[in-house]
């Protein structure tokens, strides 16, 4: 969601992606993948666009993903299979704007084949995207330096974002009215630590039996919540959305419903005798103005305990979250057994989403990782051979049977919206790119 003066008014030893650094060509390499369309536009963070004319005026886009990443947990016998995908925002006022989004993927933290790091990092003010990078940067290094990590997982994470935080504020960037939310996973063996500051999200897809159900891994930290409303009341901030501030509504009135309904103007942060900085979290790294109002870098953690029926997860900014829920999220990945499909399906999706409610589009990112081969009854079954669960390639074959075809119109169709069918009818791949009308 961002603040008012920002946003709103495959290797298994190492990867780390933000602008292109997992994209090795030029432009003109990239444009030569998947043939057609004219110009390329390499974006930020590595997404490939082939278009048919201008920005502004484009008709046709295709999505292409980082490449397929694979990580082993050897202490518990599964492993790891990602991909992600940033989308840079559609702005028409700014057609030159840069992604402040950025996104992390570090394997084998302490040269530990069973520690592995994946984080979203959406900056936002003028220099997001200079803080996105510092702490994508920063955050991994001094939590894989931290030496109670193995030990004390949850405190080493809370230490290492409030240290991150405070050399943020003492860098040459401009924390002031800028910053970023970060949403991390940790895979430490069968474990998952989840961390969070700011209104980005993780979610698992797991199995119940019958169909694939989300399991949402963090908490948007926004004055939605009653906890967090009465944390930052309580260190001065003024809670109250953009026409409250303008004098349109009535300030005293302190209900602004949920996410899902607050018609573009949520409830935001601000100073007590000023219109600044209108933040719409209320937990973030940087932000040093809006730290006086109780905005603050420590981290949420979860703790999961990863099982047989535990398919995936995804981590990913609220540029994807803004107008799908979690649910939806979890229903579009569980239809692809490759990531790099599910990362373009959620991130083409939710692009046209934001068309279709507004003029622009947030910065839209998203990693998915897909959990294979975890054993159903610990690493080795009772008769001392490996047991596999392949749950999710179950799903996916079960579709294969059925000989279902995935048209987008229908496979990301939720009640109310429009049936009729949608050009990009095929299931996306890196070999037969997504198409998206906007």
């Amino acid at each position: 969601m961002g603040c008012v003066h920002g946003k709103c008014c495959g290797a298994d030893d190492y990867c780390c992606c933000c602008c292109c650094c997992w994209c090795c060509g030029d432009s003109s390499a990239a444009g030569s993948e998947g043939g057609g369309g004219g110009a390329a536009d390499v974006a930020p963070c590595g997404v490939v666009l082939h278009n048919d004319g201008s920005l502004l005026g484009q008709r046709r886009q295709v999505l292409l993903g980082a490449p397929l990443g694979s990580a082993a947990v050897p202490s518990h016998h599964f492993r790891l299979v990602y991909s992600s995908l940033s989308q840079r925002g559609h702005y028409p006022e700014s057609p030159d704007r840069e992604n402040q989004d950025c996104l992390c993927i570090r394997t084998r933290l302490q040269d530990n084949p069973n520690l592995h790091f994946f984080g979203v990092f959406d900056g936002h003010g003028q220099f997001g995207a200079q803080c996105a990078a510092f702490v994508r940067d920063r955050l991994v290094d001094i939590l894989s330096a931290d030496t109670r990590l193995l030990d004390s997982p949850a405190e080493a994470y809370a230490s290492t974002f409030l240290a991150t935080n405070t050399e943020l504020h003492d860098s040459s960037i401009d924390d002031t009215m800028s910053g970023t939310t970060a949403i991390t996973v940790l895979v430490s063996g069968d474990t998952l630590y989840v961390a969070n500051v700011g209104d980005s999200r993780a979610v698992a897809g797991v199995w119940n039996g019958s169909a694939v159900v989300a399991e949402d891994l963090s908490c948007d930290q926004t004055p939605f919540r009653k906890d967090e409303y009465e944390r930052v009341k309580q260190c001065g901030a003024r809670v109250l959305s953009v026409d409250q501030v303008e004098g349109v509504k009535d300030p005293n009135i302190q209900h602004w419903g949920n996410e899902e309904n607050d018609d573009g103007d949520p409830p935001r942060l601000w100073v007590p005798n000023g219109m600044y900085p209108g933040t719409a979290f209320t937990r973030s790294v940087g932000d040093s103005t809006a730290e006086s109002i109780g905005v603050i870098a420590e981290p949420e953690v979860k703790v999961l305990k990863i099982a047989s029926h535990h398919l995936f997860f995804v981590i990913a900014s609220d540029g994807v979250f803004e107008f799908l829920s979690s649910q939806a999220v979890v229903d579009m990945v569980s239809k692809f057994e490759d990531p790099r499909d599910a990362c373009s399906a959620v991130v083409s999706e939710s692009y046209k989403n934001w068309l279709e409610h507004e003029s622009r589009t947030d910065d839209i990112t998203i990693i998915v990782v897909h959990i294979k081969d975890l054993s159903h009854s610990g690493p080795i079954g009772s008769n001392g051979i490996l047991q596999t669960s392949s749950k999710a390639s179950q799903v996916v074959e079960r579709v294969k049977d059925e000989k279902i075809v995935l048209r987008m119109s229908e496979a990301f169709h939720h009640p109310g919206s429009p049936k009729e069918p949608s050009s990009a009818c095929v299931a996306p791949s890196l070999t037969h790119p997504l198409s998206v009308e906007t």
